[in-house]
């Protein structure tokens, strides 16, 4: 190979990879602290990194004994411990978090939740928590890690696997929502668009008219059964 190609390949080599999403987690940075930058901005924690404080189970007025808080994580650890929401509730967001799910494991992040219903996800979008290659539901793309679940697909070659962190972003502004995974945004949508109508009216949810139309609501996470963690919850409100 000559000199002259193999310097041209070298070039879009280092084109294809500057161009590349960063999907990694910087772990450089203290877990559960706000920077000055992001307390300037307006960020504020949703989890200290040392108690469950403004968490509580769904429906219920305190936090379940399988919620702990395990080097710095809140960790869904024991059986029973029940899909959990922020004391708090939120309108328009940006939403920060890290996940992190044990082999075969399945979690979600639920946004602008209500109490109406009798189960959370009846009520409230859910973002994808899986390990997309050992749980059933990684099969299918709108199911998948990320995804907006049975809604809106997210795209393949994103997620981190098993064990191993994962940072999601959620953004809700009005009725626009967007996923983002690992520096990568999966989709956007518009809540209530005709387009959002139609894919409520094939999935699951249509059986309850309450589902997805709260204006402001919880933030939730879910107990799916699984070891699950936790960390680095941050949010911003938007006007």
């Amino acid at each position: 190979m000559s000199r002259t190609l193999i310097t041209a390949l070298g070039i879009v080599v280092s084109v294809i990879a500057c161009t590349k999403p960063n999907q990694t987690v910087n772990t450089s940075v203290t877990p559960n602290v706000l920077s000055p930058s992001e307390a300037g901005q307006g960020w504020r924690l949703l989890f200290d990194g040392k108690t469950t404080a403004g968490w509580r189970n769904f429906r219920e007025p305190a936090i379940s004994n399988g919620w702990k808080v395990i080097d710095g994580s809140l960790v869904r650890a024991d059986s029973g411990a029940g899909d959990i929401i922020t004391v708090d509730k939120f309108r328009n967001f940006d939403l920060t978090l890290d996940w992190k799910v044990a082999p075969k494991g399945n979690s979600g992040i639920f946004y602008r939740a209500t109490e109406e219903a009798d189960t959370i996800w009846k009520a409230a979008p859910e973002m994808q928590v899986l390990d997309d290659a050992g749980h059933e539901n990684g099969k299918l793309q709108i199911t998948s890690a990320g995804a907006n679940y049975d809604l809106y697909e997210a795209p393949r070659g994103v997620v981190h696997p098993a064990g191993e962190w994962n940072h999601a972003r959620i953004l809700v502004n009005g009725n626009h929502v967007e996923h983002w995974l690992n520096g990568v945004k999966l989709f956007e949508y518009e809540l209530g668009s005709a387009d959002w109508k139609a894919r409520v009216a094939k999935a699951k949810f249509h059986e309850y008219p309450i589902f997805g139309t709260a204006p402001e609501g919880h933030i939730g996470l879910q107990d799916h059964g699984d070891h699950v963690e936790y960390r680095n919850i941050k949010i911003r409100a938007l006007p």
